[in-house]
């Protein structure tokens, strides 16, 4: 009995054991199972589906850029990815892989070695080019038709599509347009600012595949649409962008401008942008080459250790938008503001005068500061004292009148204080004395050098736009480049509207302003900016820049020009900027800057269909079209033209006309002179063409009239500054029928500030 207690008490025992055995075994199992399918359960899944199923992003088509008129800009066009399936080969198929490798190499000008190593990856997907064009996907369709038809060889070679950026015009507008990284995400200009709205979503491709990595029959497949990026519309009208880019680069090239150049157009009422020129830039569609061959060439000639840091500092140069992002020392055109603060204030009545000796003391114990006209300018006007850009009358205006901080108060009403906010990036603050601390951070010279516009820096959007501000009736206008974002259903997800941020001066003291503008391009320091039959506005500028970029003092100097046109309603504001012209060429506004204006403005203006209205005192400038008179009898033709006002000069002893100088449907300047043949020996007479550069416009009317030719003057006399021709259309010295149009482009004095 006490065997048969003990066994079964090591039975009960063992049963026990086992129990627990099995509790702790089946609880572990289950702990285990609950852990993976509840703590574990998400991370198991996207295992589980990363091993079943293989992924394919679809690109989106970027959103393209158009100017006002719909003129494509910047759009995406379509490319391809070469993409090998080296799991499709049939094993040990070697020869195969051989034919691909060999002919794909040919194809894409890839090593064959390379390639053929890559037949052998166990995967579906390998890329072996990216974004090759129509012309290369076009051969590789024939090779993939050719091994097909030839080796049986399918299935090994796919084509992605997929897009390339392409800008239409290659440098054209490229500060603005900016451009794109090699994964499509834009880098500069409007391409970053809007590259959210530009950028679409990617699609993606979903293939199930089984336990070896085989694609599952086509039914497992799932397909998820890329959805196409917003087209950008731009402010910017091509043909204005293009006029302005001509002029600014040859003035560039005439005045051999070594820092770049700029030129910003706005329309005054609204405070869109119509052109912005900024030269030495670069080409988007090959943004990482350095545009000008001088800087490669200097590059080039570094040590090699030095070059890729200069390199790398060249190509952001090129990057950087120089009518936004620098800053610069504005100089007189500054004065149109300091005239409008005066005025706003009340402080100066009709009898209100200012003397300049050639130099002003702004307080007891300064030092003098001088007047550009050393001998000075004597009593003047407030108009006369800006037409003569005189800085002892603008120093006086500032320390006698305004006082710091009205001064000050204008300057932040202008819009110099604060950023713009222009739609493009990278724009850079202005640089005003003690900026923190204002008006008190702006001591006694400080207030009397500002006045002229002189020691502190704005960037050049600021000034177009306070320019603006006087033009339009005093109101401060937002900047802006995009005028509409539309998606790729044609939705306008966006549209840009003018926003008045505040009314700065009156629409009185506005017109004062403009009309003193007018007056100093009609006849004042500006006349190089002017343009015959237009009522033009403008205002000089010639700053000395205190440091270089790199922080080193220099005596280098800004020319600029700031105008609008036409006075009597403005529709544009433009100012011309050119950084560090060469000074033993010419530094001064009015020659460097004023003449690119007055180009600029003598086409865009036609352009935008504003009509030549000349003034009394401009009829030698206007023009008479004339008709073709071949054929007529000579009394007939003679009368048609004397009733236009231009002298009749017959040559030949007929009685018909037979040719005529200047030709039908030319233009004529009023009270000219139009020869007409009557026979063929009349012909043959010429005159010569005189050298009419450097002369007064007194002496080459006389030139003109001595030498029979008719005479059309571009530019304008001053009472203020003594004007000389700069060009003529036709070379001194050529033999020309007589009274050939010769156009003569005339200059102020150089010396005006």
């Amino acid at each position: 009995m006490a065997k048969k207690g003990a066994a079964a008490k090591l039975w009960a025992r063992s049963t026990i054991l086992m129990v627990i055995i099995l509790v702790l075994g089946f609880g572990t199992v289950i702990a285990r199972l609950f852990y993976l399918q509840v703590y574990q359960a998400e991370e198991l899944q996207q295992r589980a589906v990363e091993q079943q199923l293989h992924d394919t992003t679809v690109s989106a088509k970027r959103g393209s850029i158009f100017d006002k008129n719909g003129n494509i800009l910047a759009q995406s066009i379509t490319v391809w990815n070469v993409v090998l399936a080296p799991a499709n080969f049939k094993k040990d198929d070697e020869q195969s892989r051989k034919i691909v490798a060999k002919g794909l190499a040919s194809i894409l000008e890839m090593d064959q070695d390379e390639i053929f190593k890559k037949t052998h990856e166990n995967s579906y997907y390998v890329v072996l080019k990216n974004k090759v064009e129509t012309g290369i996907k076009n051969k590789i369709i024939e090779f993939e038709d050719k091994i097909y038809k030839e080796n049986k060889i399918s299935g090994v070679i796919n084509l992605i599509e997929d897009y390339k950026r392409y800008y239409t015009h290659d440098d054209f507008a490229g500060s603005i347009l900016g451009f794109v990284g090699a994964d499509g995400q834009g880098l500069e200009g409007v391409e970053y600012e809007y590259d959210d709205e530009l950028n679409g979503n990617t699609g993606r491709i979903v293939i199930a595949q089984d336990a070896h990595n085989q694609p599952l029959p086509y039914q497992y497949e799932q397909k998820v649409e890329a959805a196409d990026g917003s087209d950008v519309v731009l402010t910017i009208d091509e043909t204005i962008q293009g006029i302005m880019e001509k002029y600014v680069r040859e003035t560039i090239k005439e005045f051999n401008v070594s820092n770049r150049g700029c030129a910003i157009m706005m329309n005054v009422k609204t405070g869109a942008i119509l052109g912005f020129a900024c030269e030495g830039s670069f080409n988007p569609n090959d943004p990482f080459e350095i545009a000008d061959q001088n800087v490669v060439n200097e590059i080039k000639a570094l040590p090699k250790d030095k070059q890729a840091e200069a390199e790398t500092k060249a190509l952001n140069a090129q990057w950087r938008n120089k009518g936004v992002s620098d800053t610069y020392v504005p100089g007189s055109v500054f004065k149109m503001v300091t005239a409008s603060a005066v005025l706003s204030e009340g402080l100066i009545k009709d009898d209100t005068t200012f003397h300049c000796e050639g130099k002003y003391v702004p307080y007891e114990g300064a030092s003098p500061i001088t007047c550009w006209d050393s001998a000075g300018h004597g009593i003047q006007t407030l108009e006369e004292a800006l037409c003569n850009s005189c800085n002892p009358a603008f120093m006086q205006m500032g320390m006698d009148y305004l006082g710091r901080e009205k001064f000050y108060n204008y300057y932040v009403g202008f819009g110099f204080s604060e950023k713009t906010g222009i739609d493009l990036p990278g724009e850079s603050e202005d640089v005003f004395f003690n900026k923190k601390d204002q008006p008190a951070g702006m001591d006694l010279m400080d207030l009397a050098v500002a006045s002229f516009g002189q020691n502190f820096k704005i960037t050049p959007i600021q000034m177009v736009t306070a320019c603006a501000a006087i033009a339009n009736g005093g109101k401060l206008m937002q900047p802006y480049v995009v005028q509409q974002v539309v998606d790729s259903n044609g939705n306008v997800v966006k549209n840009t509207e003018p926003e008045v941020k505040r009314q700065v001066i009156s629409e009185s003291v506005a017109a004062d302003v403009c009309s003193m503008l007018e007056h100093n391009a009609r006849s004042g320091g500006a006349t190089n900016g002017y343009v015959a039959g237009y009522r033009i506005g403008g205002k000089t500028g010639t700053s000395q820049k205190i440091v270089d970029e790199e922080g080193n003092e220099t005596n280098d100097y800004i020319a600029s020009f700031c105008g609008i046109a036409p006075c009597d309603d403005p529709e544009i504001a433009l100012l011309c900027y050119f950084d560090t012209p060469d000074p033993t060429i010419n530094y001064y506004g009015s020659a460097v800057a004023g003449p690119c204006f007055r180009n600029i403005m003598s086409e865009v203006l036609p352009y935008l269909g504003v009509e030549k209205v000349f003034a009394q005192d401009e009829m030698t400038q206007a023009e008479t079209s004339i008709k073709d008179y071949s054929g007529m009898t000579l009394e007939d033709a003679k009368a048609e033209l004397e009733k236009l006002d231009l002298t009749v000069q017959v040559a030949g002893s007929g009685e018909k006309v037979i040719a005529q100088n200047p030709q039908a449907y030319s233009n004529v300047p009023n009270q000219g002179t139009v020869v007409l043949y009557t026979d063929e020996e009349s012909r043959s007479q010429k005159v010569v063409v005189p050298d009419f550069k450097g002369c007064s416009i007194s002496d080459v009317n006389y030139l003109a009239s001595t030498h029979n030719l008719n005479l059309c003057i571009v530019g304008s006399s001053s009472e203020y500054t003594a004007s000389y021709a700069k060009s003529q259309d036709i070379p001194a010295g050529k033999q020309v029928d007589p009274y050939t149009v010769v156009t003569v482009v005339f200059n102020q004095d150089n010396s005006i500030m």
